[in-house]
This record gives structure tokens, sequence and C-alpha cells, in this order.
């Protein structure tokens, strides 16, 4: 009778290895997955250097992707006519609205070396250190920026898809307007007034913008 629970005995201690082995070695949950990856991730170059290799020259393919020059030769125009020529924007879009994944992680904003020639008060250019402390001050508002930025760069991948080169125009407008409502806020605020006066006068017509 010993040889029956023996075997007894033995299999219990198995199933509850394997019970034991199965919760431990068990997935984590999504979030904390995410949360472990996270941890993980560690920013090689500032805000800045994001900027001058990654975020400017690629805005190029979008920007320069459709214009209108009046010259000498009279109108020339540039849009997209080839699929390379479209595949040429949406790469650069792709990796654009994946670069704003990027600003969100808190980084310096320029190398330690980097400093502003532009001092003192009435200056219009920040410091890094000024642009630093505005974004700790508020970093829901810095987001929002970089959000609006993705969302508008989102769109060029719908409009790749349609060919649509007189959409993809006025989405580089937007992109632009984007671009320069983070620069007016955190770069160069001492500006500020004077270009919405530029932009309003633009719109209506007249200066000071005003109707």
């Amino acid at each position: 009778m010993r040889i029956p629970t023996l075997r007894f005995g033995v299999a219990s201690c198995v199933l509850l290895l394997a019970i034991s082995t199965s919760q431990c070695g068990a997935k984590p949950e999504p979030a904390a997955e995410a949360a472990t990856v996270a941890s993980d991730l560690k920013p090689l170059f500032s805000v800045k250097e994001l900027m001058e290799n990654i975020i400017d020259p690629q805005s190029d393919f979008i920007f320069d992707a459709v214009a209108v020059d009046i010259g000498p030769h009279g109108v020339v125009e540039t849009k997209p006519t080839s699929d390379d020529d479209w595949l040429k924007v949406q790469r650069a879009t792709v990796l654009l609205a994946e670069s704003t994944n990027l600003l969100k992680m808190p980084r310096p904003i320029a190398p330690t070396d980097a400093k502003n020639d532009l001092r003192g008060p009435g200056q219009p250019e920040l410091s890094p250190e000024q642009i630093q402390a505005k974004i700790d001050e508020d970093r829901h508002l810095w987001d929002s920026h970089v959000d609006q930025l993705r969302d508008e760069l989102l769109k060029v991948l719908e409009i790749v898809k349609a060919r649509d080169s007189d959409k993809l125009f006025e989405a580089g407008s937007n992109i632009d307007h984007a671009c320069e409502a983070c620069h007016l806020e955190y770069w160069y605020p001492g500006d500020k007034a004077a270009v919405l006066r530029d932009r309003n006068s633009r719109v209506y017509g007249v200066p000071g913008g005003t109707k």
C-alpha cells in the first residue's frame, strides 16, 4: 500500500511545482510591463540635438514637397508626382511622428556646453535653463504642444495615401504653425507680440492686425 501512496505524494508535489512555476513565470500585466520598459529608457541627446538632427531636417521633406516659386522664368510649381516622391514624404512623416514621443521623454534642453548668446532682460530668446524652468513649471503645456504637432503629422499620412498635393501644402502650413506656437512659448517668447501682429496684418491686410 505504500507504493500508491508514494506515487500520489510525488504526483501532488509535481502538480504543486507546476502551479508554482506557472505563477512565477506568468507574464506581467501590460501596464506593469510598459512601466518597466519606460524605466529602462534613457535619453541620449538633448531637445536641441533632436531638433537639429531629426526634426528640422526631416520636416524639410514635407515643407519642400509642395511649393510655388515665382521667378524670372515665371511660375515654377513643385509637388510630388511619383511613388518615390510620396514615399519620401511618408518616411519623413513617420519618423517625425515617432519623434514626438522622444520629445515627451524628460531630457536636457541643450547639451551642457551650449549657451545662448542673447542674454539679459528684454532679449527675445530664452536660455536653455529658462526653457527648462518653463517646461518643469507646466509639463502639461509642453505635452499639449507636442501632441498638436503629432496630430498634424498623422494627418499627413492620410494625405499621402490619397496622393493629394493640395492638402499636403495645407498640412505643411499647419505643421509650421504647430512648431511656431511651441517656439513662441518656449524659445523666443519675446517675439510673440511682434509675430502675432505680423500674422494678423497678413490675415486682415492692415498694420497691427485690426479690422
